[in-house]
């Protein structure tokens, strides 16, 4: 079995748009997670687990 590997290359304009993206995003999860409830954040992790068949109770 080969496998083939392909590297795709960036240009720098590139690059600080996908940091932007990725910094836009953790910010709205950071701002999302701190104000949300404790019981929601529960219930989220809750039926998370459930999703990947991860017993929980």
């Amino acid at each position: 079995m080969t496998t083939a590997t392909k590297t795709v290359s960036l240009g720098i304009s590139q690059r600080i748009a996908a940091a932007a993206v990725a910094m836009v995003l953790g910010g709205v999860l950071l701002y999302g997670a701190g104000f949300a409830s404790a019981n929601t954040l529960h219930n989220a992790a809750h039926d998370g687990r459930h999703a990947f068949a991860f017993p929980c109770h």
